[in-house]
């Protein structure tokens, strides 16, 4: 045991890039083959690695852009701006069940490549900089958070062709992907990755274009503070080496070992097939009953996609409110400050995921059929009972808002809920 008390590699702990590249090749089948451990480095949670792939991927000198698909994560946005990329955010639309609007994409792309910049970057330069790519695109491909849309395959195949033309680096939360299931069976396999298809596709570089961004966070808990990337050998091998692991290690090191023995016991795959999708199968059944009785006669609509009909995962859904509040500019926030103020009842709402910064995030979030005017539920945390409590009380608020905007009250006015 006292290997575990000690520094460990800063790829992370090797047993464990072993058994996650067996498991993962058993999850995702990938058609390029096998995934192996060269592919893996161990990191402390998506975010974490989120962090440390701008540190050694990027430099503000000569990284144009960073994309984030909108609605996004928002606490994605302070990690591009702490490392270094403060007004250079920029939102892409999800554009419908595409997931992702590749025009808009090229659009922007042409607008930056016009702009001037240095040939080479100022800051990260030298042997332990191997590559800086020019973008950054974040995005979660399957079972999106907010929005819980998944991305088709022939759209992720288009995305990692116009990756590979401007040098993005795809970077992909792939956080959810475990966590599916359909109406007749209780898993459903998860499509193919942005990184599964930068391997297969020919003419893939060294370094490649796509990352897949993992955690344990969301299938063992947040606590266990253990993650990994799928890349290159050669990503991820530069990866392991950014400083902060070059001082203190491997992140994660002494949880790596517990995780690294889940998995080689076949504990986590049985707590997923065994527990958590049944569970969450079973809450996300509640929701959606519950959202038919309730929300949809007041209006609400449910904008959430699976990766194919019938299917669903992850751990949200996403609801529109009635038309009747967006013909009076009453944003989704709006109703869940109310909510929060008087019906202890706290909702996520659609400005919390504006991209930073961009201002035609914002233009865009507050059009009539703009994101503003939405609000992410979840399953995963609460029991089915709470659930259903839940939604009767965003319908008696939503009831209750409604008359008093009739009645040409402002309901906005004192009404303040935080982002962060």
């Amino acid at each position: 045991m006292a290997p575990i008390l000690l520094y460990g590699p800063g790829k992370g702990h090797p047993p464990l890039c072993e058994s996650l590249a067996e498991w993962l090749t058993g999850v995702y089948k990938p058609s390029a083959g096998a995934v192996e451990a060269s592919r893996i480095c161990i990191t402390n949670g998506a975010s974490g690695s989120l962090a440390n792939m701008m540190l050694e991927f990027s430099d503000p000198t000569y990284t144009r852009r960073i994309f984030m698909v909108e609605p996004t994560y928002f606490l994605a946005c302070p990690i591009f701006e702490d490392t270094g990329f403060q007004g250079k955010l920029q939102g892409i639309p999800e554009n419908g069940a595409d997931c992702i609007d590749i025009d808009f994409l090229r659009e922007q792309l042409k607008k930056a490549e016009a702009e001037t910049w240095p040939e080479k970057p100022l800051q990260k330069t030298g042997s332990p900089y191997q590559h800086i790519y020019r973008y950054v695109l974040y995005c979660t491909t399957t079972y999106s958070n907010p929005s819980a849309k998944t991305m088709p395959v022939h759209i992720r195949e288009s995305l990692v062709k116009v990756a590979r033309e401007f040098d993005i680096l795809l970077i992909s939360d792939d956080v959810y992907d475990f966590l599916g299931w359909s109406n007749d069976c209780l898993a459903v396999d998860p499509p193919l990755r942005l990184v599964d298809i930068d391997r297969a596709l020919p003419g893939a570089t060294s370094f490649g274009n796509a990352v897949s961004n993992g955690s344990f966070a969301k299938i063992v808990g947040p606590g266990i503070r253990v993650g990994w990337v799928e890349a290159t050998p050669a990503f991820v091998s530069s990866l392991g080496l950014v400083g902060s692991s070059s001082s203190g290690g491997a992140p994660s090191h002494f949880a790596s070992t517990l995780v690294d023995r889940m998995l080689r016991s076949n504990d986590l795959q049985q707590l997923i097939s065994a527990v958590l999708i049944p569970e969450y199968r079973k809450r996300f059944s509640t929701l959606m009953t519950t959202i038919e009785q309730q929300l949809l006669p007041m209006g609400y609509a449910v904008e959430a996609t699976g990766p194919r009909p019938g299917t669903a995962g992850g751990y949200f859904t996403y609801i529109r409110i009635p038309a009747f509040f967006a013909e009076h500019g009453v944003f989704a926030k709006t109703l869940a400050g109310i909510a929060l103020r008087d019906y202890s009842l706290r909702i996520a709402f659609g400005h919390m995921f504006v991209v930073t910064g961009d201002d035609g995030s914002r233009e865009r979030a507050e059009t009539p059929d703009g994101f503003a005017y939405c609000l992410r539920l979840s399953w995963a945390w609460l029991e089915a009972e709470q659930i259903e409590e839940a939604i009767g009380r965003l319908a008696e608020c939503t009831a209750h808002t409604r008359r008093r905007v009739e009645q040409g009250e402002d309901v906005a006015k004192g009404v303040e809920i935080g982002i962060r």
